[in-house]
């Protein structure tokens, strides 16, 4: 087994909040779907019956995703500084493990591990949830859950939106991993409090623009309007043409995604390489400093 195999592993046995926060998540949920109230209409086409069963994977999906965002924010920021506080570096450092390998690895757990996990759990969650909910509603809403074209779209929709997330904040990442790596205390203040001094002191005070407060907030904001059509006129299909979607009754994935305007927007790459720029800054960083 390579290292980097024994990286991620090591991470999970490390971080049991990986895969416990989701559990405990989806039990809640579970809970609520046993025990709320549950006041569903008669769904009477099948129109009705698809964005039924998409609207309940989806609002499963967003809550999982949002309880991620913030797991994934705080294992980024503390991954490299644990390691420093604790002093285990001192151990993996004495190890025939590259500081790149190390770092990387952490940087794969936190932008597609973690989302993958979620991912697992709110695919679970989402389907005993759909059984509890078809056995204590009437049977009309019961198949409707029970959807297999729409499952599968929105696990199309999974993927798509994990792989644009993690390349999309890349540079968030990065920047997260780089304070980890660098700050001996209070890296939360690290993280907030330089773009804060930039975006207030630097620039409105002394320059009077915003154009950092501008690309920040895009950056942190900007994603759903370059992944996703919303109501655009066209629509991808599921080998990747792309046909007219007008009179199109009922929103699909295929119509939803937009990896074209994604990969050919200059926002994405140029974020890639400030992001590429500041791991490699913070795999610098770790193999110059050690414990606290």
């Amino acid at each position: 087994m390579n290292n980097g195999t024994w990286l991620i592993r090591r991470e999970f046995w490390e971080n049991r909040a990986i895969w416990m926060i989701p559990a405990v998540f989806g039990g809640l949920l579970l809970i609520a779907a046993l025990f709320g109230q549950v006041s569903i209409p008669r769904l009477t086409t099948v129109e009705e019956s698809h964005e039924a069963a998409g609207g309940f994977l989806v609002i499963v999906g967003g809550l999982f995703y949002l309880v991620m965002a913030v797991y994934s924010t705080w294992y980024l920021m503390d991954c490299l500084y644990t390691d420093r506080r604790d002093r285990s570096i001192l151990f993996w450092k004495s190890l025939p493990i590259a500081d790149s390998t190390t770092v990387l690895s952490k940087l794969l757990v936190g932008m597609v591990i973690i989302p993958l996990v979620y991912f697992a759990a709110a695919d679970a969650t989402a389907l005993i949830a759909a059984f509890i909910l078809s056995i204590r509603a009437r049977a009309s809403i019961g198949s409707s859950l029970w959807n297999g074209e729409v499952w599968l779209q929105v696990q199309v929709l999974w993927m798509y939106v994990i792989f644009t997330t993690a390349l999309w904040y890349l540079p968030i990442a990065g920047w997260l991993m780089l304070v980890s790596a660098w700050a001996k205390r209070a890296v939360m203040l690290w993280v907030v409090l330089p773009p804060l001094l930039v975006c207030i002191i630097l620039e409105r005070v002394i320059f009077g623009t915003q154009m950092a407060t501008h690309v920040i907030m895009r950056r942190l904001t900007g994603l759903p309007s370059v992944s996703f059509n919303g109501g655009s006129k066209h629509m991808w299909t599921h080998d990747g043409g792309v046909v007219d979607n007008a009179g199109a009754s009922s929103m699909t994935v295929w119509r939803l995604i937009n990896p074209s305007g994604f990969f050919t927007s200059a926002e994405t790459w140029i974020g890639i390489a400030v992001g590429v720029v500041l791991i490699i800054a913070a795999i610098q960083l770790r193999m110059r400093r050690s414990e606290i």
